[in-house]
Parts: structure tokens; C-alpha cells; sequence
């Protein structure tokens, strides 16, 4: 494996490729290298198909609108919903017609048109501190309550998994009480929005807050991290409104890039990504939950119990994306 120019070879191993693998793919990917290397190599073992991976935190939707028909990109990887939305909205994918996907992946997991599909999902929990509050039962509407007041910590309201969150409120309950709730919970936060959703959980261990709001892959990978796992070991992992609609989900995704050159071997990539090898992977290495039913999550994720998850179809989120962003400058959210 070797770096050019930013991107990632993979499968060069052996200069004997069959007359299917001529081409490689080329894969844009918001997810990480360490989660993505390892599933793709495992594809090209399997297919002899090669995989060129471009690695970015930001600007590959706007990159693929530069380059236009002349775009390499295959297949586009996102790490959250609001990655996918943007694709879809800027019109840079296109439609799968795959009997594999659709077998693999419920309906609630992917977009009616089949312009995207949903790789991993993971739960926006709420952690709550074992030494001043212990395990609670608790919905996201709890959070405006009054016992909070000054005990909440989060990261920016406007970060791509908060407005998610809001956005499934407003999808629930409408605007109007979205916007009373969102309120309460500013009211109730014991510092400024600030971080990332690990730092939240450290604020809990030391004392600044009681309870914090943290997408649950988080808690498994500091378990893993030896400078980390004090942090996850001073607080409890609580899944939101299991007494009624069950807890917000927010996924990680996929898409067929609009101007695909390798479209075939794209989509059996795609493929490859919702089978029972690749889903295990994704749930080893980043204690995610896969959506395929019938493959288990991380025996770590296990150990924290079942959850009923909302029912609510991802694409719905897409629905009230502005309408969450437009709320949360309303009531100034991070200030």
C-alpha cells in the first residue's frame, strides 16, 4: 500500500489482474482510513478488483461538482446523513437498481429513489455520570426538564449529528414544540457547545456536567483507548425514548457518483459493502451497528444491551434539515 498524490492504492500486491479489474475503481471517502483500508482491501482480495481512495474531511462534494463529467470518482463514502443529503442535493449521484442492496438493506436505510444507502448506523445517546447520577431512564424531551438545569454538555447544535437529532424532533412533534424544547435545553447547558462528542464525556468525568449527548460508536472506541477508556468507565450509556418511539438514529452512507467510469464494478462494491463480511468489519473495527439484520454488532456494543430504535425513515430527516439548522439560529443555540 502507497500514497500518490493523495491517494490510496490498494491490491497492487500482484501485477496479474484479470481483464475485469483493468480499471480500477475510485472511491471518494469522508470515512476514515483506518475503518475504510481494511474493508477495501478485503474487497480487491475477493474480487481482484483495484480500489484508488481519495481521503477527505471536507470539500469532496464540491470537488466532484468541479471535475463534472470528467469526475473519477465511483463511488462516494460519508460519514453522516448530512453527507449524503448534500450529494443528493447538489445532483451528484445517481440510481442503483441492485436486487443485492435491496435485500441486504431495509427500506428504512435507504432512499426511496435508491440515489443512497445507509452502511452503518449509530444511536445519539445520552451518557449520564455513574458517580453523581447513575443509569437513567430518560427521553430526548427530558432534556429540557428542570432537574438538568446547568447539567448538559454537547458539542455545537450546528454539527451534522445534532441537527439530525433536531430534525428527527421536528419530525415527531413539529416546529413549534422543537423550538420550545431546543430552548429548555439551552437553558439547561452547563457550558457553551464545544468539542467533539468525546469531550463530553470527559466534562462528565470531571465534574462539569451530569449528563452529555454522544453518538454511541464513540463510547466503544474510547473503551478501546487506553488514554480514553477512564473517561466511557465514569459514566453509563443511556438509549433515549425506549418507553415509546425509540431512540434517533444517524447513519453512515453510500452513493453512486453521477458520472461514474467504472459503474459495474461500482455498484458490485456497493454490493460488497452491505454483505455480512463488510458489515461485520464496519462493526468490529468502529463499534457501529450494522443495518444489515441478521449480522451482530461488536461483542463490546453487545454488552450494552438491545435498543429499540425509531422507526422513523432516515429520508425523512432530509425533509427538516433546514427547517432543525433554521431553529437552532432562532433560539442561538451555540451562544
Amino acid at each position: 500500500m502507497r500514497l500518490l498524490n493523495n491517494v490510496v492504492l490498494f491490491g497492487l500486491a500482484s501485477m496479474a489482474f484479470s481483464a475485469s479489474a483493468a480499471d480500477p475503481l475510485t472511491v471518494y471517502s469522508y470515512r476514515q482510513a483506518f475503518l475504510v483500508e481494511p474493508i477495501l482491501e478485503k474487497f480487491t482480495e475477493q474480487t481482484g478488483v483495484e480500489v484508488n481512495v481519495v481521503f477527505a474531511k471536507d470539500g469532496l462534494a464540491e470537488r466532484i461538482a468541479r471535475e463534472g463529467r470528467l469526475s473519477p470518482a465511483d463511488v462516494v463514502l460519508t460519514s453522516d446523513f448530512s453527507r449524503l443529503m448534500e450529494l443528493v442535493e447538489k445532483d451528484l449521484v445517481s440510481s442503483v437498481s441492485s436486487p443485492i442492496i435491496d435485500e441486504n438493506l431495509p427500506a428504512q436505510y435507504r432512499s426511496p429513489n435508491n440515489d443512497w444507502f445507509a452502511l452503518t448506523m449509530r444511536v445519539r445517546n445520552v451518557y449520564s455520570s455513574k458517580e453523581r447520577t447513575g443509569k437513567i431512564d430518560i427521553d430526548y424531551q427530558d432534556l429540557a426538564s428542570d432537574k438538568f438545569k446547568g447539567k448538559i454538555c454537547t458539542r455545537s447544535g450546528k454539527h451534522p449529528y445534532n441537527v439530525a437529532l433536531v430534525a428527527s424532533m421536528i419530525a415527531h412533534d413539529g416546529e413549534a414544540k422543537t423550538k420550545t424544547w431546543l430552548e429548555g435545553v439551552k437553558a439547561n447547558l452547563a457550558r457553551k457547545p464545544q468539542g467533539n462528542d468525546r469531550d463530553q464525556v470527559l466534562a462528565v468525568k470531571e465534574g462539569l456536567c451530569d449528563v452529555a449527548i454522544g453518538n454511541s460508536y464513540y463510547f466503544g472506541n474510547m473503551m478501546m483507548d487506553k488514554n480514553q477508556k477512564s473517561w466511557a468507565e465514569a459514566v453509563h450509556i443511556n438509549f433515549p425514548n425506549q418507553q415509546n418511539r425509540g431512540a434517533h438514529i444517524n447513519v453512515s452512507g453510500m452513493a453512486l457518483a453521477k458520472y461514474a467510469p467504472q459503474k459495474d464494478n461500482a455498484i458490485k462494491l456497493m454490493e460488497f459493502l452491505t454483505s455480512n463480511v463488510a458489515q461485520g468489519m464496519y462493526a468490529e473495527v468502529n463499534m457501529e451497528y450494522p443495518v444489515k439484520a441478521d449480522v451482530a454488532p461488536s461483542k463490546l456494543v453487545a454488552s450494552w444491551g438491545e435498543f429499540k430504535a425509531d422507526s422513523l425513515p432516515i429520508y425523512k430527516l432530509a425533509e427538516h434539515h433546514q427547517a432543525a439548522v433554521k431553529l437552532l439560529d432562532e433560539v442561538k443555540f451555540d451562544l
